[in-house]
């Protein structure tokens, strides 16, 4: 991902304009932020659109911000589409609390119908579905075990955004398995690691009893990329971390 600093002069068109030309997951802007209470805020952008929230870019520009700014501070509040959300730095790693859901609840029988269609299986292999909402407009779909999620070959999804997770064995490096599609125009887009979504299926996941906090969700393993998420509930609150670093730094005029 990428982060734009001091993006105040910079119009929506500009920013999605630019966003669209880096090709990234996501493009940050940050900008002062509106709410006293809140230290900056983020505007996020995919290629295709403008998020609410996000997980990386909420990490990310975070990391960068107190890159260029030169703050030392362990708790830091940023504004984004869903309002303020936590970001604090824990033994070396920044985490975020998880925002609280925008939509949440059961999902309805043609919306399961059309969830079996996109992720090209059978309605009757969904063993639970959920709402869970934090922005990007996730719903969850819960699969038999994690050999079940790694054989999903999804086609056109019909907007949806789609969390698909399954149990992994006892014992090992992590608990679950985690899928991410979304569409892009037409396409069908599968995302390595997706802050947002395991922040949102978090909740659902130990209410549920598929697992207790705090617990390791692994993400990116039918790609080749096996990321690692640590989830945790802190005082009743979920919050999510991962590692940051920069990798590029550079000017430019837009």
């Amino acid at each position: 991902m990428a982060v734009v600093l001091d993006a105040e002069d910079l119009t929506t068109s500009q920013m999605q304009a630019f966003a669209t030309w880096m090709n990234l997951s996501e493009t940050t802007f940050v900008l002062p932020p509106s709410d006293p209470a809140a230290d900056y805020r983020v505007r996020i952008f995919t290629p295709g659109q403008e998020l609410a929230f996000a997980g990386h870019p909420t990490l990310g520009t975070c990391h960068a911000w107190r890159s260029a700014t030169g703050s030392s501070s362990t708790d830091v509040v940023q504004e984004c589409g869903v309002g303020l959300v936590e970001v604090r730095e824990r033994e070396g790693q920044l985490a975020f609390a998880a925002p609280v859901l925008v939509r949440s609840g059961p999902v309805a029988a043609e919306d399961l119908n059309r969830i079996a269609r996109g992720l090209g299986i059978e309605t009757a292999s969904i063993r639970a579905a959920q709402w869970v909402d934090n922005g990007p407009g996730w719903v969850a779909v819960l699969l038999n075990d994690a050999d079940e999620v790694l054989g999903v070959r999804p086609g056109p999804l019909d907007g949806l955004f789609l969390g698909v997770v399954g149990a992994l064995p006892e014992g090992g490096a992590a608990d679950v398995e985690v899928r991410a599609f979304f569409p892009v125009g037409s396409a069908t887009v599968e995302d390595p690691v997706t802050g947002s979504l395991n922040a949102s299926l978090a909740g659902w996941l130990t209410d549920i009893g598929v697992v207790g906090f705090p617990y390791t969700a692994r993400q990116g393993t039918a790609m080749g990329r096996e990321g690692l998420v640590r989830v945790l509930s802190i005082d009743g609150q979920v919050w999510v971390s991962g590692s940051t670093r920069t990798l590029v730094e550079g000017h430019l005029d837009l």
